[in-house]
């Protein structure tokens, strides 16, 4: 009865007029920001944190906490409608919402992402709720070691699926890892792989540099190729009737919303892990489980609900170590912790005793911004699917424009547009090739925690590689990757076994 008592109190802080007013403006803002390419949630908090002093911390953590939800709602629209995800979160959306949208069901697809997003936010809510405190201590538990078999499972379940080739998808993983140890060594501080000595190469190959070169520039191309220099765009329109009945037909997908909830939650609330991880680890495992795993990667709505629920969790989960422990779960939330200093506030386990309204408003309020972020959502959904109306010279030029735009902003370097003309030219070939672009992007985005965390680990353990079947947790971890990896040659074996029978 206490926790009920508590969210009540909550509710009443969380309900007051200007709370309303900022939390409908933090998610509307957040939508926007989260669908333009180059931005995202870190960037949409960092530029919007210096409005929050001008109202009280309440309302401040409110409005940013609302534009963390609104940014990852949005993230999903320009994966699906353009290709190019805005931000490493959306990356796995990519993989089916835009085949979606290229089969003129741009509308499902935004529609499966606003209800997966709203029932992982709804789920990892409840489940912040419930055990806050307990689950902050046991991510205590998570060291380098763990870390480390964590990001490797994410790389197994995509070498376990079934339907891609197996060596094709090790190579591209490997590829991805190598260009993501470019630039400065993380402990040596030494360059590494410089390319023809150019100064760009120092500070590393961002994600957002390969995902619009290979999904914004790559497809352009790929489009264009694959018409004959005549494509057209498939006619998209949605109403009312459009909406009830996508609403319908994700019924059938209650199984991958939950595990992907659950698993988004548990994998955000890890230090250092986030959303990014949590959202490829659920595709990989929603494809790993499917019984038409060949759909996947043309169009399959169970892409799309995958890695939404989990990523939408995963950003309620990565709040929990930061109110609880002091410790910011992603980059997003390392700024609202930030925020709470220079509020006074200092996040801890002393932090819901000494400011329980302020705790217990901040919760309540993750309920109604999932509610309003999912109802802004669907209702500017006619809006996003409008855009896929203009003809495909127009709306490639927009895509290229967007492209450039978003590989400039972030650092303003010329050397990453012209990373992104490269990557687009070479993604068109390996695609030619029938090599999968997923884990090339998934390795380049998850490389560096992989690296780091495989050093901290063999550094605390003085070289000794055993740690990492010695702790029980990584060791468990570690057990399943095998097991994923082995997957696709037990199947192999199987099946030419079963071959084999009508012959004899």
């Amino acid at each position: 009865m206490d926790i009920i008592s508590l969210l009540a109190d909550g509710f009443a802080l969380s309900f007051q007029p200007l709370n309303i007013l900022v939390l409908v403006l933090g998610v509307t803002a957040g939508l926007f920001i989260g669908a333009m390419p180059g931005l995202g949630s870190v960037n949409g908090v960092a530029i919007l944190l210096p409005l929050t002093f001008i109202v009280p911390p309440s309302s401040a953590i409110i409005f940013l906490c609302a534009l963390y939800y609104g940014a990852m709602y949005g993230g999903a629209v320009s994966s699906i409608l353009l290709g190019i995800p805005g931000a490493s979160t959306a990356v796995a959306t990519t993989f089916d919402g835009r085949p979606m949208a290229q089969k003129g069901e741009a509308g499902l697809a935004l529609i499966a992402a606003a209800v997966a997003s709203f029932v992982g936010g709804t789920i990892s809510v409840i489940l912040f709720t419930l055990f806050a405190q307990p689950l902050a201590e046991a991510a205590l538990a998570f060291g380098p070691a763990e870390e480390f078999a964590l990001v490797l499972l994410a790389f197994t379940t995509f070498v376990g699926l079934g339907g891609d080739d197996v060596a094709k998808t090790v190579m591209m993983i490997l590829l991805g890892l190598a260009l993501s140890t470019v630039g400065l060594d993380q402990i040596s501080g030494q360059p590494r792989l410089i390319f023809f000595d150019m100064p760009g190469f120092y500070s590393g190959i961002s994600f957002l540099i390969i995902a619009i070169g290979v999904y914004g520039v790559g497809e352009v191309l790929a489009t264009i190729e694959e018409t004959r220099g005549n494509p057209k765009v498939t006619t998209a329109r949605i109403g009312f009737r459009d909406l009830a009945d996508g609403v319908r037909k994700l019924a059938s997908t209650w199984r991958v919303m939950g595990f992907g909830s659950v698993l988004g939650f548990f994998v955000g609330m890890l230090p250092a892990a986030g959303a990014t991880p949590a959202s490829l680890m659920a595709y990989g495992l929603a494809r790993q489980s499917s019984k038409t795993p060949e759909q996947f990667g043309k169009g399959a709505v169970e892409g799309v609900v995958a890695p939404e629920t989990a990523n939408n969790a995963a950003s309620t989960g990565s709040l929990l170590p930061m109110l609880t422990l002091g410790i910011p779960g992603s980059p997003t939330t390392a700024l609202l912790l930030g925020g709470m200093v220079m509020w006074g506030l200092m996040p801890g386990p002393m932090l819901f005793i000494e400011q329980p309204q302020f705790v217990w408003g901040l919760i309540s309020s993750l309920y109604t911004a999932n509610v309003v972020a999912v109802l802004v959502n669907l209702a500017l959904i006619p809006l996003f699917v409008w855009a896929l109306r203009m003809p495909f010279p127009i709306l490639s030029g927009v895509v290229l424009v967007l492209c450039i735009v978003g590989g400039f902003a972030p650092d303003q370097r010329w050397h990453d547009v012209w990373l992104i003309a490269g990557f687009g030219i070479v993604a068109f070939l390996l695609r030619k090739a029938d090599y999968p672009m997923a884990p090339l992007v998934l390795a380049l985005v998850l490389g560096p925690l992989m690296e780091k965390s495989l050093r901290q680990a063999l550094i605390s353990a003085q070289g000794d590689v055993t740690t990492f079947v010695t702790r029980p947790i990584s060791a468990t971890l570690m057990a399943i990757s095998a097991a994923l990896f082995l997957a696709p040659f037990v199947r192999m074996m199987l099946r030419d076994r079963r071959a084999a029978r009508p012959a004899e």
